[in-house]
């Protein structure tokens, strides 16, 4: 087996760097006036993900309601814009935005042609190929000032333009194909070698910076110097990873290089998986799992269908469907509308669609894909996965159709799954699955890529409506307003002196912090559950007088949530806050300060914040300082005066607009916390007894 070292591989990559020229090629006689037909497995080589008898399936599945959405956003595509486009429009130095539209164009046009035959897709798909090997580089990254690399851009395009070979199988010439392969093999692997070998070995790496011929005014500030060793646990290694991974299956056979690409790719997937807990749990969050699960089952797939060799078990794959489900939390959708913000020049922040919700902590900011889901339901027989990918989240990627079976054994989650305490210390309490059901969601564990600064944050949905916030759509630029929202003053979290816990100041990008917190006690029965997590070390780390921080919930589903916060510093007096953020994405929040207590008013449900009174007690509503155009984020604050020990009980209790909340009562005597009373018709005995370092709860 051929093992080419980093710089014969770039040496000789740089030999064949002039493609053959598409640009010149007669594109009009290759059309075929059906749909594509490619060779069975026995007439040649298989294709990457599918072979001419899965195209039955396939068109189907564009046909099913679960694609319906998807489907019709396609058909809707304005093929005349996108004509314009390609042909007038395109900055073959903006890698961001523009060669990725190049891309979605070409990829929405294969499938088009594939399932329809309809020429018009085929020569936009064309045109958009075309356009894509125009571009002398495909990515926004250079090592050592000379090699580009690539994380996102020349992976992505190179997976894309390997597969319209499949989708247009038969419907290309041999030059046209040619000029394809010569660009993935010259473009598009050195980049994702180059990635990938340094995140590998990052002590070899001279040096990675910005490619001072790519359009990335909104990111150039951002230092790269760490990045080796930054992203070496995020979602931009395993981009690479499989794209190389997937040149190499292409390429088996017929390039000296494939040998070493794959076995760098598969070296590299090996590692990469032990990122994943052994649950299958992921740690920058939920869109990030969908986007990263779904490169490695791409190579996986190709590695399994093209060689027989099998790494579709390098992670618990059931396991992480279920992490995906639990991190799942679809609410009502709302009569007001949402505003949009810009993320960087061109591009705005993401809104999931409430049906599609999730427990978005950090950067999360996509819906679960059916993707992923299906192709575990299909490798596995998972009849869970299966599940997920027919009543879960969204048909956002064209996988799910090459994957999605209709005819899957399909099997309701098990009721262990609604009380998780997953391996990365995210604890998520719920009663069911649906839009109406309640979701109690806590941010223990450690840092992460896409973080916020939300260590033993809180977010609770009940009645359909998100009645404590996690704030969506901050930015990944520091000196854009909406940074704040990263921030734990814009989460269901605690401030010392107004102070929140660690985090980093944006200079190397969305990077983890080095803060830790961690569940010292979980415990769960028959309609509750309670969970205590210790967050002091990441308070330390900007107030060395912090002894301790540590939060106790006690959920009494399907909607009653207590909280018990308890501060201690060493030797220096603090104020502590307790923040309780609302949902007003939408601008249809209300709060309140409604006697002693704090009301967060959503049009469908209300969330009633019972304080327990003791002197130095202060309740207040505050407003994250943003401007109007940046967006209204209201909380109602428990605010306990300077001491240096701090025990603060607040019970917030949740009710259909319109529906009365029960009689509660909070007390305290000696070390025993106790609340008593009656909510929707039923008899309320709690206790809490913090006497010692955990708390001691009874439930009468």
């Amino acid at each position: 087996m051929n093992h080419p070292t980093r710089r014969s591989f770039l040496k000789h990559s740089a030999v064949l760097a002039a493609t053959l020229p598409f640009a010149e090629l007669d594109l009009r006689g290759a059309a075929t006036p059906a749909a594509v037909s490619p060779p069975s497995p026995a007439e040649g080589p298989r294709g990457l993900l599918f072979d001419a008898s899965d195209l039955p399936r396939i068109r189907a599945n564009a046909r099913h309601p679960r694609f319906a959405t998807l489907w019709q956003s396609m058909h809707e595509a304005d093929l005349a814009a996108d004509r314009d486009f390609l042909a007038n429009k395109v900055n073959l130095r903006n890698h961001v935005l523009d060669l990725l539209r190049v891309q979605k164009i070409m990829e929405r046009a294969c499938v088009l042609y594939a399932v329809e035959g309809d020429p018009a897709q085929l020569e936009l798909a064309r045109s958009a190929i075309r356009k894509m090997l125009e571009y002398p580089e495909w990515d926004s990254f250079l090592e050592g000032g000379r090699q580009i690399f690539g994380l996102q851009r020349a992976p992505e395009g190179s997976i894309a333009l390997l597969l319209a070979l499949d989708w247009l199988k038969g419907a290309l010439t041999t030059a046209e194909v040619a000029a394809i392969e010569e660009a993935v093999a010259t473009k598009g692997a050195p980049a994702c070698y180059t990635a990938i070998y340094g995140m590998k070995y990052p002590d070899r790496v001279q040096g990675w910076g910005w490619n001072p011929r790519s359009d990335v005014k909104d990111f150039r500030h951002i230092d790269l110097k760490r990045w080796p060793l930054i992203l070496n646990a995020t979602n931009l290694k395993i981009i690479p990873t499989a794209a190389l991974g997937l040149i190499a299956c292409h390429f088996r056979g017929r390039r000296a290089e494939a040998a070493g690409w794959q076995e760098l790719a598969r070296s590299c997937a090996r590692a990469f998986a032990t990122i994943y807990g052994s649950d299958g749990s992921y740690d920058e969050g939920i869109s990030y799992w969908g986007y990263t699960t779904l490169h490695m089952a791409l190579f996986a797939e190709a590695l399994w269908r093209t060689q027989g060799i099998d790494d579709r078990a390098l992670i618990d794959y059931p396991g992480t469907a279920r992490y995906a489900l639990g991190m799942t939390m679809p609410t009502l959708p709302s009569d007001h509308a949402v505003a949009n913000f810009t993320h960087v020049e061109g591009f705005m922040m993401p809104m999931v669609k409430p049906e599609f919700d999730i427990v978005n902590f950090g950067d999360a900011n996509g819906a679960v894909d059916v993707s992923v889901a299906a192709w575990i339901g299909r490798t596995k027989q998972d009849p869970v996965a299966s599940f997920v990918a027919r009543d879960i989240g969204e048909a956002r990627y064209l996988y799910g159709l090459i994957w999605y079976d209709a005819g899957a054994t399909v099997a309701a989650p098990e009721p262990a799954l609604l009380d998780q305490r997953m391996s990365n210390d995210l604890v998520i309490s719920r009663t069911g699955w649906t839009a109406r059901d309640s979701v109690l969601a806590f941010r223990s564990g450690g840092p992460g890529n896409h973080e916020h600064a939300d260590r033993n944050s809180v977010i609770f949905k009940a009645y359909g409506e998100r009645l404590l916030h996690d704030p969506t759509r901050a930015a990944y630029i520091a000196t854009q307003p909406r940074w704040i929202l990263r921030l734990t003053g814009a989460h269901t979290a605690v401030l010392i002196n107004g102070q929140g816990h660690q985090y980093h100041d944006g200079s190397e990008g969305t990077n983890a912090s080095w803060s830790f917190a961690r569940v010292i006690d979980y415990r769960t029965g028959p309609g509750w559950m309670t969970v205590t997590s210790d967050v002091t070390d990441a308070y330390q780390l900007v107030n060395r007088s912090v002894a301790r921080v540590a939060r106790t919930l006690v959920f009494l589903k399907p909607d009653i949530v207590v909280f018990l916060d308890r501060v201690t510093l060493a030797d220096a007096k603090a104020s502590v806050q307790v923040r309780f953020q609302a949902n007003n994405e939408d601008l249809a929040a209300t709060l309140s300060l409604p006697g002693d207590n704090f009301l967060i008013a959503r049009p469908r449900a209300t969330l009633l914040g019972h304080v327990a009174r003791r002197p130095g007690l202060t309740v207040r509503l505050g407003k994250l300082p943003l401007a109007e155009k940046d967006g209204s984020q209201p909380f109602a604050e428990v605010e306990s005066a300077e001491a240096t020990d701090h025990e603060i009980l607040n019970v917030c209790s949740a009710r259909p607009t319109g529906e009365a909340h029960g009689d509660l009562r909070l007390s305290r005597a000696g070390a025993v916390w106790r609340v008593q009373g009656t909510h929707h018709g039923a008899a309320l005995d709690l206790t809490l007894n913090t006497a010692g370092p955990l708390p001691v709860i009874t439930i009468a």
